[in-house]
């Protein structure tokens, strides 16, 4: 596939190196390439990126959807694929993504769901269940993006022009879905998946971060708008 991925990070040195070296281990080399979106950092978060092979690019403007925007307009190929800076690809997620866009040529975005690493045992078990929800919700919605593990066409972006960058995190990802499911299929399948750190869930408390999730996914349905506007930077 003619497929880049785009890493968004803003002071993520910790973590940006290994979440390199797991993509292009579990995806055998197959991204034309790897580009980071150094967010504004403050840390070595670009020099981190580029001593792991990775292509950096800088954005000033502090926000996801300003980074995934200079992600957009920095790649080269028609496949675009976002992760977050704390997100490890399963050895599965490439095969699942070649099969889908060879046989699904309706298909401008693929997304999957989050399996957690980095607290006890007990709550990644919760924080795992409850994507549970998710095979229910997205028939009903007949969209979803989790924007932490996506793919999107280049072509379908470009249609819908690019990313809102008035929402700066929270409910961005539903709104690329709506805006995305007027022009082909936004797909969502439980076994395109990534692993990604608990960290936000640890820090702000499980219950209280999936609640906040949730109003962020159900918001941007019915009202075409996030429900949160604030957001922290966990690290």
């Amino acid at each position: 596939m003619d497929i880049t991925l785009i890493i968004c990070a803003h002071n993520e040195e910790a973590y940006i190196g290994a979440t390199i070296d797991a993509a292009i281990k579990n995806s055998r080399g197959k991204f034309k390439e790897i580009l980071v979106v150094d967010n504004a950092s403050i840390d070595k978060t670009a020099e981190v990126a580029r001593a792991h092979d990775a292509r950096v690019v800088f954005e000033a403007q502090k926000g996801l959807t300003s980074a995934r925007q200079a992600g957009f307009e920095a790649a080269r190929s028609e496949l675009l694929a976002y992760i977050d800076a704390d997100t490890h690809l399963s050895k599965t997620w490439m095969d699942v993504a070649e099969r889908v866009f060879a046989s699904r040529p309706d298909i401008v975005s693929l997304s999957g769901p989050r399996r957690y690493w980095g607290a006890a045992r007990y709550r990644l078990w919760i924080l795992n269940a409850m994507w549970a929800v998710a095979p229910l919700a997205y028939p009903i919605v007949g969209y979803m993006i989790l924007g932490g593990n996506f793919i999107a066409k280049r072509s379908a972006i470009e249609k819908i022009g690019g990313f809102d960058q008035t929402i700066k995190f929270y409910g961005e990802d539903t709104d690329l879905a709506r805006r995305l499911s007027a022009v082909g299929k936004v797909l969502f399948r439980m076994d395109f998946y990534a692993y990604a750190s608990a960290r936000r869930f640890e820090t702000e408390g499980m219950f209280k971060a999936n609640f906040v999730y949730v109003l962020n996914f159900l918001w941007p349905v019915m009202f075409n708008r996030p429900f949160t506007k604030q957001y922290r930077d966990v690290r």
